[in-house]
């Protein structure tokens, strides 16, 4: 995120989650705000090139359901308050099916972004209901537990953080922080996010791949920053507090959700996973 432009990624990527409402088979999220939040102009581009960046948007429109997997999990074992850090476009806030069941969701973002969101609501005519609570955070520069805690965040209650698109673009001491206050609320509180592979690990093509998209997002100011080895991660989640980690991989991705083998559409290349980490009960 470059200071005073809103991400010109969180545009691109909510694109690609409403591409997938209107071209691909099967849908594997459903997001009836997808369209809509974009705006009209974007939405009328969609239908043009549906097999472009195929992989790509499959791996986007995944990390998203399982996000929401995750959720309905946690909110089934009693959590009661959703984060969303670097909301970008996302739309769960403005459609969440547990309000019912007392879930208060908090939008974590930087504030010119999120200023440029609140834009897009205006309008599409999507109304903000009052179980939603924006933060604006810078997350270099201002502390996620001080921006939280001044929106009305619980300490001490659990609560369950998605963190999609955001990783990649840190520096390890942002990224350590904010899983440091994930791991310092109380337990049963969690995260989910998705996170680039150290480069090395990758075969020849992988790379290639992978250089092509740092390319790009290095042209729109938004530099990758951040990669893992995923045993070298599963060390620091541990060592924070973090059990019950799931790591998914594209092997894992695709068998959960593109079982069909003989489908164009689903994940392929390997250049990202998907993490869920929990803090247990006989943690603390």
């Amino acid at each position: 995120m470059r200071d005073y432009t809103p991400s010109r990624t969180a545009l691109r990527v909510a694109m690609r989650r409403a591409q997938h409402q209107i071209v691909d088979h099967p849908k594997v999220f459903d997001d009836p705000l997808a369209l809509a939040i974009i705006g009209s102009h974007e939405a009328s581009n969609l239908s043009r090139d549906p097999a472009a960046e195929l992989s790509l948007r499959a791996f986007i429109v995944v990390r998203s359901r399982f996000a929401e997997d995750e959720l309905g999990a946690a909110v089934a074992s009693g959590i009661k308050q959703y984060v969303v850090l670097g909301a970008g476009l996302d739309t769960f806030a403005f459609r969440n099916p547990y309000a019912a069941a007392g879930l208060r969701v908090f939008e974590v973002d930087h504030p010119q972004t999120q200023q440029w969101k609140r834009e897009h609501l205006r309008t599409a005519g999507i109304a903000i209901p009052q179980d939603v609570t924006f933060a604006a955070v810078d997350f270099e520069r201002q502390s996620i537990a001080d921006g939280l805690r001044a929106a009305g965040l619980r300490m001490d209650e659990p609560a369950w953080f998605s963190w999609l698109g955001v990783v990649p673009y840190l520096t390890q001491t942002a990224f350590h922080n904010t899983l440091g206050f994930i791991a310092s609320l109380p337990p049963s509180s969690g995260v989910v996010f998705d996170y680039a592979i150290e480069r090395a690990l990758l075969t020849t093509h992988q790379q290639e791949m992978f250089d092509a998209l740092a390319a790009r997002v290095a042209r729109a100011g938004e530099p990758f920053q951040l990669f893992f080895k995923p045993a070298e991660l599963a060390e620091q989640l541990t060592s924070l507090g973090f059990q019950r980690i799931q790591d998914l991989g594209v092997r894992e991705l695709n068998a959960r959700y593109f079982p069909d083998a003989a489908s164009e559409f689903r994940i392929r290349g390997g250049l990202g996973r998907l993490c869920s980490s929990q803090i247990s009960t006989t943690c603390k």
